[in-house]
C-alpha cells in the first residue's frame, strides 16, 4: 500500500494543512496533548513490546489515533500513579491502607476509593457523595437494578434501546427473569421508526413512555449510543420518566469525559459508565456509579433504608472495622459499594482524572464541538486533491449532523463490501479507529489528545481509502458497489 506523507498543502486550497495547524495553534488545550502516550507507527506492527532495530517507519513518528471512543490512550503520569501505589505496598505492606507518604499524591488504600469519586464528580455534574468508583458498568448496573427495579404485576416493564450495547440488553433481561416475568412481555424495546434510520427521535422515546407509563418499572437508556454516536437528551427523557413516576438510568459509558452531563441538576435517578474510553483508565478499568442524592439518604432511625444488594464496603466507614453484623450504609453513592475496591486500579483513574482537573468539561465539549465538526466538514468535501471524483459517495455519516445531538465520535457507513479494504489502507498508514461490522466505521477525535491537524491527514488517507476499495472491486467485477451504498443488512444486523 503506498505511504501518504504529511506534508503536503490541501486538496483545493478550501482547506489546506494548514488551516489545521492554525487551528492548533489556537487549542486552548493543546497542552494537554503532551500528558499521553502515543503508540507508534512503528509499535503498532510490531510483534514485540521491546523496542528492535532499524525500521522503514519512523519509529517516533505516532500513530493518527481516533480511537478513544473505544479505549483511551494511556497517560504518562500513569505509570507513576501506579508504580508509586506500589511502592507504597511494598514499603508499608498492610499498614498501607491507614499511612500516607509525604512524596506521593496518592492517598492511604483506605480512602482511595473516596478521592476518586471526589475528582470524578465533576465530569458528570454530580455531587461528591453521588460518585462511587467501582467494580464494572454491568456489575454496577445489577446493582441498580436490584434497587431501583421493584416490580409488580402492575408495573413489570423495562424500556430499554432496541440496538442497546449487548451487556445492557444481557442484564435487563436476566433482572427481568429473575423476578419471574417474561421478557417479551416486559422488556420495551425503542428501535428506530423507519428501517433505513440509525438513530431515534426524542419525540419516539416520549412516546414510548407514555404509551407504556402505566405498566413501567423502570426505563434504562444510553447516554450516548456507541453504535451511531447520538447524544439523547438526557435532561428532557428524565423529566418525562418523572412526570409519570417512572425511575430512569442512564449508561454513560460514551458519555463520560465525551460530554458535559448535569447529573444532579437533571435528576437522573442512577447511572453507571466504565472509565476506558474517554477516561482513559486503561483496559477494563473499574468503572463509576451515580446515585442521586435524593436516593442516597439513609435514614437509619427510621429504618428508610433504599433496598439494594449490600457489603461491607458500603457499610459506615467509621464502624467498618468493628466487624459488626448490623449494616449502616454510607450515606451516598458510597453505600452501594459491596466489596473492598482494588486500590491499584483506583491508582490508574486517578492519574488520568488529574488531567482533567487541567480543565474543565465546558472547555472539553467546546473544543469537542469544533473538532468534532471539522471533521465533518471534511468529510464532507466534493474535491478531491487529484481532481478525481469524490469519495464521499461511498459512505454516509449515520450520526447526527446537529452537534448538540453526538459528542466526538462519527460513524461512518461504507457502502457494502469496502469495509476490510478501508481498514488495511487505514492501518497500513497508521491510522487507529474502530470498526463495527458489516460496514461501519468509528472515528472520534478525544478534545484532550487529538489534534486538528490529526484529522486533517486521517481525511485524507480515508479518502484515498474508499477510492482504492473502490476501484478494487471495480477491477474485481464486484457487484457491491451497485447496491448504491443502501446497507441491506446494516443495523438488522448490529447488536
Amino acid at each position: 500500500m503506498p505511504e501518504f506523507h504529511r506534508d503536503k498543502n490541501g486538496y483545493d486550497g478550501k482547506y489546506s494543512r494548514k488551516e489545521a495547524e492554525d487551528l492548533d495553534a489556537q487549542d486552548p488545550l493543546r497542552g494537554l496533548r503532551a500528558e499521553f502516550i502515543f503508540p507508534s507507527r512503528r509499535d503498532l506492527k510490531s510483534n514485540v513490546l521491546a523496542k528492535t532495530g532499524s525500521s522503514d517507519l519512523d519509529p517516533g513518528e505516532p500513530s493518527i489515533y481516533l480511537c478513544g471512543n473505544s479505549l483511551g490512550l494511556q497517560p504518562r503520569r500513569t505509570s507513576e500513579r501506579v508504580t508509586s501505589h506500589l511502592n507504597a505496598w511494598a514499603a508499608k505492606g498492610v499498614f498501607g491502607h491507614f499511612k500516607g507518604h509525604d512524596d506521593s499524591s496518592l492517598p492511604p488504600f483506605l480512602d482511595i476509593d473516596d478521592v476518586a469519586a471526589t475528582k470524578m464528580a465533576p465530569l458528570v455534574g454530580a455531587l461528591p457523595s453521588e460518585v462511587a468508583v467501582m467494580e464494572t458498568l454491568t456489575a454496577n448496573l445489577h446493582l441498580m437494578m436490584s434497587s431501583f427495579y421493584q416490580p409488580n404485576n402492575q408495573k413489570f416493564k423495562i424500556i430499554i434501546e432496541g440496538k442497546a450495547f449487548p451487556s445492557d440488553h444481557y442484564a435487563v433481561e436476566s433482572q427481568i427473569r429473575h423476578h419471574g416475568f417474561d421478557p417479551k412481555e416486559a422488556m420495551i424495546l425503542v428501535e428506530p421508526q423507519l428501517p433505513q434510520l440509525s438513530t431515534i427521535e426524542t419525540s419516539q422515546i416520549i412516546s414510548v413512555i407514555d404509551e407504556h407509563a402505566s405498566s413501567t418499572a423502570l426505563i434504562v437508556l444510553p447516554g450516548i449510543q456507541y453504535y451511531t454516536g447520538q447524544y439523547f437528551d438526557i435532561a428532557r427523557i428524565t423529566a418525562h420518566a418523572h412526570s409519570h413516576g417512572i425511575t430512569i438510568g442512564w449508561d454513560l459509558a460514551h458519555a463520560v469525559g465525551n460530554v458535559d452531563v448535569k447529573l444532579h441538576d437533571w435528576n437522573v435517578d442512577f447511572a453507571v459508565w466504565c472509565n476506558y474510553k474517554y477516561l482513559n483508565s486503561g483496559p477494563g478499568a473499574i468503572a463509576g456509579l451515580f446515585v442521586h442524592d435524593n436516593h442516597g439518604r439513609a435514614d437509619i432511625a427510621s429504618g428508610n433504608i433504599r433496598p439494594r444488594l449490600s457489603g461491607w464496603w458500603g457499610g459506615d466507614k467509621a464502624t467498618r472495622f468493628q466487624m459488626g453484623n448490623r449494616f449502616v450504609p454510607i450515606p451516598g453513592a458510597a453505600g452501594f459499594q459491596v466489596g473492598n475496591p482494588c486500590a491499584l486500579a483506583i491508582s490508574a483513574v486517578i492519574a488520568s482524572l488529574e488531567i482533567f482537573e487541567l480543565t474543565s468539561m465546558s472547555e472539553i465539549r467546546d473544543k469537542s464541538v469544533i473538532l468534532t465538526s471539522y471533521l465533518e466538514q471534511l468529510l464532507q468535501q466534493e474535491i478531491t486533491e487529484d481532481g478525481k471524483e469524490s469519495s464521499k459517495s461511498l459512505f454516509t455519516i449515520i450520526t447526527p449532523s446537529n452537534s448538540a445531538e453526538r459528542g466526538a465520535q462519527l460513524s461512518v457507513r461504507l457502502q457494502p463490501g469496502l469495509l476490510e479494504d478501508v481498514l488495511k489502507v487505514l492501518e497500513d498508514n497508521g491510522v487507529v479507529v474502530d470498526e463495527r461490522k458489516p460496514d461501519v466505521i468509528r472515528v472520534a477525535p478525544a478534545p484532550l489528545y487529538n489534534t486538528f491537524t490529526e484529522v486533517w491527514d486521517f481525511v485524507r488517507i480515508f479518502q484515498a481509502a474508499c477510492q482504492q476499495a473502490r476501484d478494487a472491486r471495480v477491477k474485481n467485477g464486484s457487484d457491491a458497489i451497485a447496491l448504491g451504498g443502501q446497507d441491506q443488512k446494516g443495523w438488522s444486523l448490529v447488536k
